[in-house]
C-alpha cells in the first residue's frame, strides 16, 4: 500500500495574512465546513493568541468539524500555547502547532536572542504544549536558512519532548527545489530520533517555485506533509497552493507513489468560496481552477480533444469540479429547489428565516438574469451573509446618469448605522461618481489601492459583475468585494463593504510560518 501524503490547509491562517484578506467567523465557518467536504486531513483555523476574535473563530471551527483535525497556531511561549489549547477545548481532533524562529538573521535581529536561548525555549515551550495536547506541530521559522547543525539540535530535543509533526518552513520563498528536498533529507538522516515524527514542508512562492518545493520536499526529502492554500493564497506572492499539489500527487501516482485522501471534486467549489470571500481573484490560466485551465483555443488541440481527451488533457474538468452543466435555477425555481442547491454548494444558513431573505434575494437576481448560475447563487450568498457590526454602511438605492460629451453624475443614498444619507457627486465615469458620492458623506480618507472587475461567469453580458476594492487606512488594508448585474451597483457595495472593514474595530497580530 502507498504511503499517505497528509494535506495540511493554512488558508484560514497563513492564507488570511495576505493584505485586506481578513474574513469574519461565519466566514471562516463556511470555508472550513468545506475544506472538510474537501476531506482536507488538518484546517489550520487561526492564530488563537492574536486577538479575541481569532480564538473565537479557532474554537467554533474546532466545535463545528467532525472530519478533519483542526489546529491552532501558538507562540512558543506558555501564554500563546495555552489560548490555544483552550481555544480548541472539546474538539474532535485537535492539534496546537508551535512556532519559533531558528535562523541566525531572525535569532538576532527579531527575537533579540542567543542560540541558547532559543534552543531552551523551543525544548520548554514543546514539552509544556505536550501536557496540553497529544498531537503537537513544531515549526522552525525560516528553518531553510537556518544552520542545519543548530537546527539538527533544536529538532532532535522537541521531538523528544513530545513533537509529533516536524516542520520545516522556507518562510520567505528563498529554497530551490532540488536543495530543498536534500536539506530536508539531511535533517531526517542526521537527526537519530527522526522517525518518530512525521516531517513537513511549508514553502512560500517569492520565487514561483513553492509548489515544486514542496513536492521535492516530499520526493527527495521523505517529508509526508505539505502546508498548503486554496489557490495559492498568501501574504506577498503566496503559499503553496492545494489544488496544484493534490493533482500533480494524484496524476503522477507513477512517479511519487502517494496517496491522497483529497475529494477532488470539491477543489473549485473551494476555490471560489475563497476568492469571493476574500476578494483576490482566481487568474484565468492559474493551473486547475483559472477559467481557462481547461480551455482549448488552438484548432488542433480542439481537433484531438474531441477525438480523444488524454491527446492534450491529462486531468478531467470534472474530476476537479468543473460541471459541463451549469445552469441551475431560473426565476420559475421554487424555494425547495433553491434551498437543495444551497446545500449541494455547501452554503449552511443559520435558520429559516435566513433561507427566506436568501431566497428571495435569488428571486429578485432571476427577475434581472434569467439564467442563474452556481457562481451567482454563491456570490449572492456571500454578497448579503455579514453581522451587524459589519453592516454599518448599506447600500439603498443608486441612480447614476453618464452620456457622450457630458461627465457622469451619480445620487447615492446609503445608511450609516441608524441614519441614512444621501449624496451626489460628479466623476470621469459613473464608478468614480458613485464612489466619490459616498465617500464625500463618509469621510473615511481611504487610500484605494485596487480597484478590479471579474465576471462572475463567462459567456454572456447578463453576468454579474464582481468588483473587489481594496483601501488603506491608518496602516489597516482591507478587501471590500461586491456583485451585481449593474456593476456601477458592484462598485458601490465593494466600497461600501471595504469601509464595513475598516469600520470594525477588530485587530489581528500577523504570524509568520
Amino acid at each position: 500500500m502507498a504511503d499517505k501524503l497528509i494535506i495540511f490547509d493554512t488558508t484560514l491562517r497563513d492564507g488570511e495574512q495576505s493584505p485586506g484578506a481578513s474574513m469574519t467567523r461565519d466566514e471562516k465557518l463556511r470555508i472550513a465546513r468545506q475544506l472538510e467536504r474537501l476531506k482536507v486531513d488538518v484546517i489550520e483555523a487561526g492564530f488563537a493568541a492574536s486577538s479575541n476574535g481569532d480564538f473565537e473563530c479557532v474554537r467554533a471551527i474546532a466545535q463545528a468539524i467532525k472530519d478533519s483535525t483542526v489546529c491552532s497556531l501558538a507562540r512558543a511561549n506558555d501564554r500563546d500555547i495555552a489560548r490555544a489549547a483552550e481555544a480548541l477545548h472539546g474538539g474532535r481532533s485537535t492539534r496546537i502547532h508551535l512556532f519559533l524562529a531558528t535562523s541566525p538573521l531572525h535569532m538576532e535581529k527579531k527575537l533579540r536572542m542567543t542560540p541558547d536561548q532559543v534552543f531552551e525555549q523551543a525544548r520548554l515551550a514543546t514539552r509544556f504544549a505536550r501536557n496540553l495536547s497529544g498531537d503537537i506541530e513544531f515549526s522552525p521559522e525560516d528553518g531553510y536558512r537556518s544552520e542545519p547543525d543548530f537546527l539538527c539540535r533544536v529538532l532532535e530535543a522537541v521531538i523528544a519532548e513530545g513533537a509529533t509533526t516536524i516542520n520545516v518552513p522556507d518562510t520567505v520563498g528563498y529554497a530551490i527545489p532540488e536543495l530543498y528536498g536534500s536539506f530536508i533529507r539531511n535533517l531526517r538522516e542526521r537527526i537519530p530520533n527522526s522517525d518518530k515524527a512525521v516531517w513537513s514542508v511549508h514553502c512560500h512562492n517569492d520565487l514561483g517555485m513553492a509548489v515544486a518545493n514542496s513536492l521535492a520536499g516530499v520526493k527527495i526529502g521523505g517529508a509526508r506533509q505539505v502546508e498548503c492554500t486554496i489557490n495559492g493564497l498568501g501574504e506577498r506572492a503566496g503559499n503553496c497552493s492545494l489544488e496544484e499539489v493534490v493533482m500533480a500527487v494524484k496524476t503522477r501516482r507513477d512517479h511519487f507513489g502517494l496517496e491522497v485522501g483529497i475529494d477532488t471534486a470539491h477543489i473549485v467549489p473551494a476555490s471560489r468560496l475563497v476568492s469571493q470571500t476574500t476578494g483576490f481573484v482566481v487568474q484565468p490560466n492559474k493551473a486547475v481552477v483559472g477559467a481557462n485551465a481547461f480551455a482549448h483555443a488552438s484548432g488542433i488541440h480542439q481537433d484531438g480533444v474531441l477525438k480523444a481527451r488524454d491527446t492534450y488533457e491529462i486531468m478531467r474538468a470534472e474530476d476537479v469540479g468543473w460541471s459541463t452543466n451549469r445552469i441551475v435555477l431560473g426565476k420559475l425555481s421554487g424555494r425547495n429547489a433553491f434551498k437543495q442547491r444551497l446545500q449541494e454548494l455547501g452554503i449552511e444558513m443559520a435558520s429559516e428565516a435566513e433561507v427566506n431573505a436568501a431566497f428571495a434575494r435569488f428571486k429578485d437576481l432571476a427577475d434581472r438574469k434569467s439564467e442563474i448560475f452556481d457562481e451567482d447563487i454563491t456570490a449572492l450568498v456571500m454578497d448579503e451573509t455579514v453581522t451587524a457590526e459589519q453592516e454599518h454602511y448599506r447600500l439603498l438605492s443608486l441612480s447614476q446618469r453618464s452620456e457622450t460629451g457630458e461627465r457622469p453624475h451619480a445620487a447615492v443614498v446609503f445608511a450609516a448605522g441608524e441614519l441614512e444619507h444621501r449624496a451626489e457627486a460628479d466623476g470621469n465615469g459613473p464608478v468614480d461618481a458613485s464612489l466619490k458620492a459616498i465617500e464625500s458623506r463618509v469621510g473615511s480618507g481611504a487610500e484605494m489601492l485596487l480597484y478590479s472587475v471579474n465576471a462572475i461567469t463567462s459567456g454572456s453580458t447578463e453576468s454579474q459583475g464582481e468588483v473587489t476594492v481594496r483601501l488603506q487606512h491608518g496602516g489597516r488594508v482591507v478587501n471590500g468585494v461586491g456583485a451585481d448585474p449593474d456593476i456601477v451597483v458592484a462598485s458601490a457595495k465593494a466600497y461600501l463593504a471595504a469601509l464595513n472593514k475598516l469600520h470594525s474595530k477588530t485587530e489581528r497580530v500577523a504570524a509568520q510560518g
